[in-house]
């Protein structure tokens, strides 16, 4: 089995499961069902209305704009959720690049103009090839994109790590957190999580009277919110450095 370690932007080693050619094919027909599922539809749909009962140019011109959403069919999935088709949710695998943050659209953009050349070029060859032959299971397009396939099933839990799952559209509540140290966020995510689960009010009191006084704030927020809100602006802000 071959896995990737991964060092994050807290000084926190992930490992994760690299995905070979087995699930990346699978989660490929998935996906090639479902085009063909819509192509199918498509074709139906301009041949039996009466909308496009015109000549056969007008009803080829429809269908070829009513299927062209079905070419940018993975580059649309990946960049929408995140380095997933349909096919790589069934198997829970994903694109992630090779520091492990998310992919850009440039990233997939790059990945998906060479799968003429991994998949398309040769029944597929060069892609399967070049992913046996990788030590990071890469396809072509993912060398030239800095990314691979991973599996997102029984990693690491990220409650195991100071890592806080930062939405996209977040704005930070305290700009001044990056005055805490990754020893200080994980001592300050232990305490808060056995103390949350062992209803420990008074320790949760504690833990947050000290945080405030350490960066020096005041707030309106419940105890439990303020050490949330500290603990996604420490990620929001050092993942941007």
């Amino acid at each position: 089995m071959s896995n990737l370690a991964i060092n994050t932007a807290q000084n926190v080693n992930l490992d994760y499961k690299l995905i070979g050619v087995g699930e990346r094919f699978a989660a490929f027909l998935i996906d090639g069902l479902i085009l063909l599922t819509y192509m199918t539809i498509m074709e139906n749909l301009v041949n039996i209305s009466t909308i496009f009962d015109t000549d056969d140019w007008t009803r080829q011109g429809f269908l070829g704009l009513f299927l062209l959403p079905a070419f940018f069919y993975s580059l649309l999935c990946h960049i929408i959720f995140g380095g997933q088709t349909v096919g790589k949710m069934l198997f829970n695998i994903k694109v992630v690049r090779l520091d492990g943050a998310p992919t850009q659209w440039y990233n997939l953009l790059v990945r998906w103009m060479l799968r003429i050349v991994d998949i398309w070029l040769f029944f597929a060859s060069i892609g399967v090839l070049s992913i046996l032959l990788s030590d990071k299971k890469q396809r072509v397009g993912d060398a030239a994109a800095g990314t691979v396939v991973i599996s997102v099933k029984n990693t690491n839990k990220i409650t195991s790590t100071i890592l806080e799952e930062v939405e996209t559209d977040y704005q930070p509540v305290f700009n001044n957190v990056t005055l805490l140290t990754d020893k200080d966020v994980r001592i300050i995510k232990e305490t808060y999580t056995i103390s949350k689960k062992n209803n420990d009010y008074k320790t949760l009191k504690l833990l947050r009277n000290k945080v405030a006084g350490v960066l020096n704030v005041e707030s309106n927020l419940y105890d439990v919110e303020f050490i949330n809100a500290v603990l996604k602006d420490y990620n929001y802000y050092t993942q941007s450095m």
